[in-house]
């Protein structure tokens, strides 16, 4: 009898450790699942302003001030190394700022002002004298997401942007981004 009881304890207390190591596992598996699943940031232009502008025919001069924003939604912070913000007019590179080196915080967006100068002689006259110039931006920030300070992953995020300035304004009449 006392055999039989003791088989039963040995028994009711493997099974408790079995399934204490099977929750314990699930748990693990949600864990790495939901928190540790690294996103890609999100860059955007939040605003351009437009500080200095002179056209005459096909010449285009601007200084633009920009404020890119870096949202993060990981869990860890996001390291991301400095990057060239190209602004270009029908493909052509008229002018490029510099997003410098940074981190933004778990859960965080972080701002960053970019100083950009433009300068073209190939802009139509047509866009000049109807006031409105498209421009596109664009930039790829490489860095990682660390996760814990363990768990180290690549990311790239890119900035694609359109801006409608209009001339006769002197300001930013539209702004999107992809």
């Amino acid at each position: 009898m006392r055999d039989e009881e003791a088989r039963r304890k040995r028994t009711r207390c493997l099974a408790c450790i079995a399934f204490g190591v099977i929750a314990q596992t699930i748990i693990i598996v949600l864990f790495v699942v939901i928190v540790m699943r690294v996103k890609t940031p999100k860059v955007r232009l939040e605003s351009v302003g437009v500080t200095t502008l002179t056209t005459s025919n096909s010449s285009f001069k601007a200084d633009l001030n920009a404020l890119v924003t870096v949202k993060n939604k990981n869990f860890g912070h996001y390291k991301f190394d400095s990057a060239k913000a190209t602004f270009s007019y029908k493909g052509t590179d008229i002018g490029e700022g510099t997003i410098s080196k940074d981190k933004a915080k778990a859960k965080k967006t972080k701002k960053i002002n970019v100083t950009v100068s433009l300068n073209s002689n190939k802009i139509t006259s047509s866009d000049i004298s109807s006031g409105n110039v498209t421009l596109t931006a664009y930039a790829k920030l490489d860095g990682k997401v660390h996760l814990l300070n363990i768990i180290k992953k690549k990311k790239s995020s890119e900035l694609n942007c359109t801006i409608h300035v209009d001339t006769k304004a002197k300001a930013v009449q539209v702004l999107s981004c992809k």
